[in-house]
């Protein structure tokens, strides 16, 4: 247990959360003229800039995990980067563009089709040259933790050794290069999703190429992730890019000439590893509760009552799943599924069952607790609002005017209750515990979808929600560590790995998620309505008992009843006249305020969207093996992540403004 996180914290957060630094690495290959010339000067700086790097990480307040590097292992920088970070007590995750196998034979660079074959069945091979780097490669990614992209292996290996069968094939050649390519720039997208920084060592000259250096530095930069660039011909002189509009000035004047910016280099490592304002003990102040309370069920009874789903009065605590529980309760599924893979990392299935479930269970809880107190807080203040008026007139209709004062008292305890209720949930910070609690368990509720697949939202596209510092932003912080921490699974990427996860572990969360948001807005929708008419019906009856008031006025003037029955029954009318329209503004109050419409339309939008992606899993899965590529799974699981993302922007987008205040 760290030494400055407190034992009251939940043990996963206690024992197993920590922020890790993630780089990743791509340069030229070993053959490229541009580093076989600098080879020596670029293992020189690659090992200054990660003792910079290690520098400035033990400078920074907090613990944090060992610093992560991400590499393709590629020969030349690759592996010189990987063996520099190994030295260090980095950790090396290594996302293959083909299984482990395979990727050694390619890589070897054999030059003969007996050789390849040699190679794929572990045979000594003729070439000691090809030899010596199949070896290097395999003794590399023995102590990496490898991500194998191997569905298409099959179809990657046959058009390999056509190529080397017969080195005119020009049609093989450049089928085989156009798939390798492909797996290669999805692998690089795996490592880009997973880091805070790239480093890339590259001459700037070839962009265009997918899965080379370029094409891998651009999408960096258009994904989010900076890049820090070493000119193979000036390694100590590294400049960093943020944008990727960026590269059309890399041949500017001085550009390669510019000392090294260190503050930059800080500032982004501070950014990725330290929320400002915040650490995790302060996760000590939030204390699960198995069940809601009581006294904060008002929002609750009034969608129930205005719903028209029955049980009005029935009770409405809710049960909240333990942490400790999740993982044989509601979590038994997909805890199942991930064991069950083919294949699969049983450490990633013990993670989701120790840590990432039980951390969900427990925001998702708390959150849970306090939009309870948050939105029954308001909704009572409108409930007292309208009693003060009417309790206050309460005198005239009871004929008890010479109590007066007892009336204006009781109005004077309700008006201070509203006060009271109001300053205690500011001081208490119920909204904005409630946005960032619910925050952390939204991105939680879908990790094992992100981490059974080895898909993660990319560190430059998390939210940055608007607030002072990094205080506002902890629980992206938060949940991007936690899934961090977990890491690649280490796993042999098929297509019967791709079906299972799809089909046991993705399709029915994404099933019961639609359902969900479905019932959901069909439910508010009724409530909003519901409001509405209730609301509109108090000012019908105001109308009405205004005129009625007239009506009997002028009745007794013409004579028909007699005068006094108008002045008899005018404080009944008086009260009644005020305590409709007082009614239907309060509930009209808490209609908007609940919002219950948008929030309807945000559900709905989020139903059809996951609909969209469960039909769109669905044909994957039904259609031919052949189109159930790594890529067209990590498609469908990042539209999950965003539609996710989305909903949160949408709920917060409707309550962000909306603080608990009076109700005036």
């Amino acid at each position: 247990m760290p030494a400055d996180l407190p034992a009251s914290l939940p043990a996963p957060i206690r024992d197993s959360w920590q922020s890790h630094l993630a780089l990743g690495i791509t340069g030229h290959r070993a053959s490229n003229p541009s580093f076989a010339a600098h080879a020596a000067a670029i293992a020189t700086a690659l090992e200054a800039l990660f003792a910079r790097i290690d520098t400035i990480a033990a400078g920074l307040p907090g613990a944090r995990g060992a610093v992560r590097l991400h590499s393709l292992l590629v020969d030349g920088t690759d592996q010189v980067a990987a063996e520099l970070a190994l030295g260090r007590g980095w950790e090396l995750a290594v996302p293959l563009p083909f299984g482990a196998d395979l990727n050694a034979a390619i890589n070897a660079h054999p030059a003969s089709a007996g050789d390849a074959a040699a190679l794929l069945a572990s045979r000594p091979v003729a070439d000691p040259a090809v030899t010596a780097r199949a070896d290097a490669i395999r003794a590399i990614t023995a102590r990496a933790q490898l991500f194998e992209l191997a569905h298409r292996d099959a179809e990657v290996e046959a058009l390999w050794l056509a190529t080397l069968a017969d080195p005119e094939d020009r049609v093989a050649a450049r089928a085989f290069d156009a798939l390798a390519s492909d797996n290669v720039a999805l692998a690089g997208r795996v490592m880009i999703e997973r880091t805070d920084l790239m480093v890339a060592v590259w001459d700037g000259k070839v962009a265009n190429l997918p899965g080379g250096t370029g094409h891998t530095v651009t999408a960096a930069l258009t994904m989010g992730a900076p890049v820090l660039l070493i000119d193979p011909a000036r390694p100590d002189a590294w400049h960093i890019l943020t944008r990727p509009e960026e590269l059309g000035h890399l041949r500017r004047t001085g550009a390669d000439t510019a000392a090294p910016d260190m503050a930059r280099l800080e500032a982004i490592i501070r950014q990725a590893v330290v929320a400002e304002g915040w650490s995790p003990a302060q996760l000590a102040r939030e204390q699960w509760r198995p069940r809601s309370a009581r006294r904060f069920g008002l929002y609750r009874r009034i969608e129930r009552v205005f719903s028209g789903e029955g049980g009005a009065f029935a009770s409405l605590r809710l049960e909240f799943e333990a942490p400790e529980a999740i993982a044989a309760g509601s979590g038994a599924g997909v805890i199942a599924a991930a064991e069950a893979l083919p294949g699969g990392d049983g450490a990633v299935a013990a993670r989701l069952a120790r840590d990432v479930l039980p951390m969900f269970a427990w925001a998702d809880g708390i959150a849970s607790r306090l939009a309870d107190a948050y939105r029954s807080g308001m909704c009572v203040n409108f409930v007292l609002a309208a009693l003060a008026v009417i309790v206050g007139l309460a005198f005239l209709p009871t004929g008890l005017s010479e109590f007066k004062w007892a009336f204006a008292g009781v109005e004077l305890l309700l008006l201070a209750g509203i006060l009271a209720l109001t300053m205690a949930g500011s001081r208490r910070g119920w909204h904005r515990r409630w946005f960032a609690m619910r925050r952390v368990a939204e991105y939680l509720r879908h990790a094992p979808a992100l981490l059974l697949l080895g898909v993660a939202r990319p560190t430059g596209r998390w939210p940055r929600p608007g607030g002072s510092g990094g205080e506002a932003e902890w629980p992206e912080h938060f949940a991007r560590h936690a899934l961090r921490d977990v890491g690649l699974p280490q796993v042999r990427v098929t297509r019967d790995y791709l079906r299972a996860g799809l089909r046991t572990a993705v399709l029915p969360h994404v099933a019961a998620q639609r359902a969900y948001h479905a019932a959901k807005a069909h439910r508010l929708e009724a409530v909003h309505h519901r409001l509405d008419r209730t609301a509109a019906t108090c000012f019908v009856l105001a109308v009405a008992s205004v005129l009625a008031y007239l009506v009997i006025k002028g009745a007794g003037v013409a004579g028909i009843i007699p005068k006094s029955l108008a002045a008899d029954l005018s404080p009944v009318f008086t009260f009644l006249g005020v305590a409709f329209p007082t009614l239907g503004a309060n509930l009209a109050g808490i209609r908007y305020f609940g919002d219950f419409e948008r929030f309807a339309a945000i559900s709905r939008v989020a139903a059809e969207r996951l609909a969209g992606i469960e039909a769109r899993m669905t044909l994957l899965l039904s259609g031919t093996p052949a189109a159930l590529t790594y890529g067209a799974a990590a498609d469908l699981i990042h539209a999950l992540d965003e539609a996710v993302v989305e909903e949160i922007a949408s709920w917060q987008a409707v309550f962000g403004a909306k603080h608990l205040a009076l109700p005036a």
